[in-house]
């Protein structure tokens, strides 16, 4: 399938790197008819394309984007790695990839701009990360210079990070941590996640505050997240993302989640660190 056109982006010309104005540090792009894996908990009707990513970041004032693979299709990177081919200078991936997946394969993805891969364990198990094939596969994404990305509930973080700190792996956790919508910042697994910020090898996404609280809480609750956050971790160790095209939260719009950034840290210095500097470090782009 073709994914779109090259975009000129705000530099007028594709071939050039844009300077980075702000990070979009998570993203979903995809269309109906691609392969769609088993037992997946969402399934979606609508397409989610390069061009329209693109416009949401021209139009809201981020010069560069971090396109996700979305649990849906599984190990199935093709069509992330297409759109990254289309925007190099623009545009890194995260992917999810099984432990068998070849060296070469990995570093055919690094030079595509991929810099992490993901652990989306939201209703699912988690891995035996301390068995052989997994350490094996944690060392190599680690030699290549990438994190691992985690999403899976606050309460079960203290699952996943200690095997994944064992494996000197640096680690960036997804949506807030994803506390309990009950409890929000009193959950004990958010907690956690504070406590985490000493280890100096764990970064937060500042991103899907719909996801965790009701809609019209987004706003404030995730504000007093975001400043609980801030105060642990530093701008150095956290990042935003618009979390586009909202999957299941459709209501949502871009716009809404990049003000909601400027409510939430409102130190215009503190929000570029955040904004350019750390995702700038993370994602290997240059300024």
């Amino acid at each position: 399938m073709s994914l779109a056109t090259p975009h000129p982006g705000p530099t007028g010309n594709p071939g050039a790197a844009p300077r980075i104005a702000a990070v979009d540090t998570h993203a979903h792009v995809f269309e109906q008819g691609l392969g769609l894996v088993a037992g997946r908990r969402y399934t979606p009707d609508y397409d989610a394309r390069l061009d329209d990513y693109l416009g949401q970041l021209d139009a809201n004032g981020m010069s560069h984007g971090v396109l996700v693979q979305p649990s849906f299709l599984g190990t199935d990177n093709s069509y992330l790695l297409d759109a990254l081919a289309l925007q190099p200078h623009r545009l890194r991936g995260v992917v999810v990839v099984d432990t068998d997946i070849s060296d070469e394969a990995l570093r055919d993805m690094a030079k595509a701009g991929v810099r992490g891969m993901r652990l989306n364990l939201m209703g699912r198990p988690a891995p035996a990360l301390d068995s052989p094939p997994w350490r094996r596969l944690l060392e190599r994404v680690t030699a290549l210079g990438w994190h691992v990305e985690v999403h899976l509930p606050a309460a079960r973080l203290a699952e996943v990070l200690p095997p994944l700190l064992q494996a000197d792996c640096a680690i960036v956790v997804d949506h807030f941590g994803r506390p309990d919508p009950a409890l929000g910042i009193d959950d004990p697994g958010f907690q956690y996640l504070i406590q985490q910020s000493a280890t100096g090898r764990v970064w937060v996404k500042l991103s899907g505050a719909y996801r965790n609280w009701p809609p019209e809480q987004a706003a404030a609750l995730g504000r007093e997240a975001a400043r609980r956050l801030l105060d642990a971790y530093t701008p150095e160790r956290l990042v935003w993302g618009s979390d586009w095209p909202h999957t299941e939260h459709r209501h949502i719009a871009y716009a809404d989640t990049r003000r909601w950034l400027e409510d939430w840290i409102d130190n215009p210095v503190v929000r570029r660190v955040l904004l350019v500097d750390t995702p700038a470090r993370l994602f290997h782009i240059l300024q």
